[in-house]
């Protein structure tokens, strides 16, 4: 009897371990919206109504809930807020629309820069990926995925940009692939509340269509995702996978698409100083043609493209140079320009060089909006 008792309360033990394994991914089976995904993949807590928030009882989802936590305590006290605050005080007016060309899945800075936009567009060669789901997942292969989402941001939240080799291996293994799920933590942490993701792709002529997946037609793939903040106002991100040298993007029709959009903002940072070569100069002409007010680092466009006549240019911070991985790049020009128009400083770090007393930051505001603006737009150079 005592042994038929004892088998029976194994069992029972057995069971009920067996059973909060595998609820999570019983409860997830196609029920959970994307915003629950994106919290939790955030750390972010979630309603106890969601099919999801079994996964936040598990001590691997409570670690990295705790992980994040920490991090965006000192990324936002020690740049996000920084970077608003230069925002709010800089650049007293944002168009409705922002480019942020060499991106990758980085709304965080987009954000920051320029919060009040309504609509986003993000671009780099990093894959859209699927649109992330936790459906049939364990506790155990979450918290797998979960680390590697760490370390995919991990450089990112640490010197403000994402180090293109580990994220192209980060980007591709397990089952949250590509830049969405960084997207949607990224969204999560900042605040924002997702309301709808679907694939689009564009046309030769710049058309947008809604499709599938990301195996349907020929077009730049894409993502649009739907989000509102703490206004409630509904915003629009679209992130695009696009070659965006000469040879690609003349033929893809993505820089007609951001055309179609209207003149909007850009931020230009870490970009490998990509625009400093001609096979880049489709997309730098783009940028200076269609941009009211430019934020970049030395790595974006050189100082010698921007024609006097049609630019007021600000510089912040300290120009060093670029690190000893961009030989060859060091404008004299932009050094010049430093020490001639007393710089203003930063109280955040920017790009390659991302201590605070070594990054530099340039503040260009097209005279073609400078009137519309009004005369803040001259403010920087009071300093």
């Amino acid at each position: 009897m005592m042994s038929t008792a004892r088998t029976a309360i194994r069992a029972a033990v057995l069971g009920a371990a067996l059973l909060v394994l595998l609820v999570p991914a019983a409860m997830a089976d196609g029920k959970a919206n994307a915003n629950d995904v994106a919290r939790i993949l955030a750390g972010l807590s979630i309603a106890e109504t969601s099919p999801l928030a079994p996964f936040t009882k598990s001590s691997a989802w409570q670690s990295h809930a705790k992980h994040f936590d920490a991090a965006w305590a000192r990324l936002d006290k020690g740049q996000l807020a920084k970077i608003r605050a230069w925002s709010a005080k800089y650049i007293p007016e944002h168009q409705p629309v922002m480019f942020y060309m060499f991106s990758g899945p980085d709304f965080l800075y987009a954000d920051a820069f320029y919060g009040d936009a309504d609509t986003y567009v993000l671009s780099a060669l990093e894959p859209v990926g699927p649109i992330p789901s936790l459906e049939g997942m364990s506790t155990g292969q979450l918290a797998r995925e979960l680390g590697e989402l760490q370390r995919s941001v991990n450089s990112v939240l640490s010197y403000s940009f994402f180090i293109t080799k580990k994220m192209k291996t980060q980007l591709r293994g397990g089952r949250l692939q590509g830049t969405l799920p960084v997207l949607y933590l990224f969204l999560a942490r900042s605040g924002k509340t997702i309301e709808d993701v679907s694939y689009v792709e564009i046309d030769p002529q710049g058309k947008l269509t809604t499709i599938a997946d990301e195996q349907t037609g020929k077009g730049t793939k894409g993502a649009k995702i739907t989000f509102k903040g703490d206004d409630g106002k509904t915003r629009t991100l679209y992130y695009f996978a696009t070659n965006l040298a000469n040879d690609g993007v003349k033929t893809s029709g993505f820089l007609q698409f951001c055309a179609d959009l209207g003149r909007g903002d850009s931020l230009v940072k870490s970009a490998s100083y990509l625009m400093h070569m001609n096979y880049f100069s489709t997309v730098r002409d783009f940028i200076l043609d269609h941009s009211a007010v430019l934020v970049q680092d030395d790595s974006g466009i050189p100082l010698r493209d921007f024609k006097r006549d049609d630019w007021n240019l600000y510089p912040f911070g300290n120009y060093l140079g670029p690190i000893s991985i961009f030989p060859g790049k060091y404008q004299r020009d932009l050094r010049a320009l430093y020490m001639r128009d007393h710089a203003g400083a930063i109280d955040f770090g920017i790009g390659y060089r991302w201590r605070p007393r070594q990054s530099n930051l340039l503040l260009a505001i097209s005279k073609v909006s400078s009137t519309a603006q009004g005369d803040q737009a001259d403010e920087p150079a009071q300093q």
